[in-house]
């Protein structure tokens, strides 16, 4: 983990939390664990209110169909941590339906419509509907969803540094399977939580809507796209286009500009919403949603 404050600057709940699972499974907790319960109002309750549905609520695409469908995802964002976690979910959700060794043997649909959210999400090209004229479009909007969760997930999981270590991968991916990717409420509650009608609507505002420590004009441009000052700038490009070349020397020459690492918290999960929002919205304007 690239940031201290990811490890040790939790709320005193989310402390007791982490140290007794840990000490009930004897294994560290995750780093992906960490990350989503750090203040968890700036953006990770909003997400995880969305990843829940998306990869375990009602849907045309099975379980281990939608974690092969994050598998998809963490490839094109070359993300090792993710890449191996959801090959593990797929196996583990699936009922051989879907086989993360042999992509060709996956349904005509999904293997469609992975194709398509590689179009969505890869920097630069263009959505191809085309991909997808077979595919029911309920079926596309509940992909587009999964694709969004892990659009934002994989970022963050390079940025970090996320690594896995002796013993997680085995109880990471059960617990995450048989709680459905949901935590215990008291552990994401405190801070403005606002409803603007719909999960993905709420993650679209979770930024903008919860207080930092950076300027709110800041996280707005980050969420947009739109330029911002350096070395915001050259660091939230690489966030949004290449996550995978970021390095601790990164992080360290932010430390060495006098930002703090809750500022680099705000801007790394605000560049990677925004990049996350902008293909998913992207992704449905193709389909005519």
């Amino acid at each position: 983990m690239r940031l201290s404050i990811l490890e040790h600057g939790h709320r005193r709940r989310a402390k007791l939390f982490l140290s007794a699972t840990a000490k009930m499974s004897r294994v560290d907790s995750p780093d992906i664990v960490l990350t989503l319960l750090y203040r968890p109002e700036y953006l990770t309750r909003a997400l995880l209110d969305l990843t829940a549905p998306a990869m375990r609520g009602p849907s045309y695409w099975t379980a281990g169909e939608r974690e092969y469908l994050a598998m998809g995802t963490a490839k094109l964002h070359e993300c090792p941590f993710c890449i191996v976690t959801h090959a593990e979910l797929t196996r583990i959700a699936g009922t051989g339906e879907v086989d993360p060794d042999e992509p060709a043997a996956a349904r005509p649909e999904l293997r469609a419509v992975r194709a398509f959210l590689d179009t969505v999400s890869r920097p630069g090209s263009e959505p191809d509907a085309a991909l997808i004229a077979d595919v029911p479009a309920a079926a596309v909007l509940d992909a587009l969803r999964v694709n969004l969760v892990w659009d934002v997930v994989n970022r963050l999981a390079n940025a970090f540094g996320f690594e896995l270590r002796d013993g997680q991968l085995e109880s990471g991916t059960r617990s995450l399977h048989r709680f459905g990717y949901r935590f215990p409420g008291f552990l994401l509650s405190g801070g403005p939580k606002t409803d603007h009608g719909d999960v993905v609507e709420n993650l679209r505002h979770a930024v903008t809507d919860a207080r930092g420590v950076t300027d709110p004009a800041l996280r707005a441009a980050l969420m947009e796209g739109t330029p911002v000052p350096e070395p915001w700038s050259t660091y939230a490009d690489t966030v949004r286009t290449a996550s995978y070349r970021l390095t601790d020397a990164d992080f360290a020459a932010l430390r060495a500009a006098g930002h703090s690492e809750d500022e680099i918290f705000e801007v790394t999960l605000a560049a990677a919403a925004g990049a996350a929002l902008h293909a998913y919205d992207r992704g449905r304007k193709a389909v005519g949603q």
